[in-house]
């Protein structure tokens, strides 16, 4: 079990980040930002800097849109928090990329069972709206439901945000109420 691992999942400008950021920051540990989006377009390179200027000067930033497991092996450590922002952006880069999303989230799956220090992750939440016109959009709902479930099975804690509010779904690997049974 990730016994130092806390998932956040929301909705788009839920409040999801800003939430993440704060349990590293009152972790006292230094705060190190892994970053997966990547800026291909002005608007994304924009959003990029809202995210950068919003944050403390504290934090140690790190860009890995692709190689998430090998760099959660490499960067953590007891005295460092990473906050990994997001999963939904690393899956949309590995369903570009055409990899193998079974390997790719098994990898990442063992790298933060066996992390040697505390990781927050955030996730979006895409499952909850109307179901996708074309295939691909429908493939990575899916998967990002599936990577989800997959992350938060492992996870110490799980919170959800919604409208910049936190509910806590799971608490020291318990369950804040009824779940589906496996």
């Amino acid at each position: 079990m990730g016994k130092n691992l806390t998932l956040v999942i929301g909705g788009a400008r839920s409040g999801k980040s800003r939430f993440s950021e704060s349990l590293a920051l009152e972790s006292g540990l230094t705060p190190v930002y892994v970053a997966t989006a990547q800026a291909r377009d002005e608007e994304m390179q924009t959003r990029i800097l809202h995210h950068r200027q919003q944050r403390d000067p504290h934090w140690i930033t790190l860009e890995e849109p692709l190689a998430l497991a090998e760099l959660v092996s490499r960067e953590t450590c007891p005295e460092r928090i990473l906050l990994v922002d997001c999963l939904t952006l690393w899956l949309s880069n590995q369903l570009e990329q055409e990899n193998n999303l079974e390997v790719e989230t098994t990898a990442l799956q063992i790298a933060l069972q066996n992390s040697a220090g505390p990781i927050v992750l955030v996730s979006n939440e895409v499952g909850q709206g109307i179901v996708p016109a074309n295939k691909l959009a429908r493939l990575f709902r899916d998967e990002a439901g599936r990577l989800n479930q997959a992350v938060a099975t492992i996870a110490k804690n799980v919170y959800f945000v919604m409208a910049g509010l936190t509910l806590p779904l799971k608490i020291d690997h318990t369950p804040t109420g009824p779940t589906i049974p496996q």
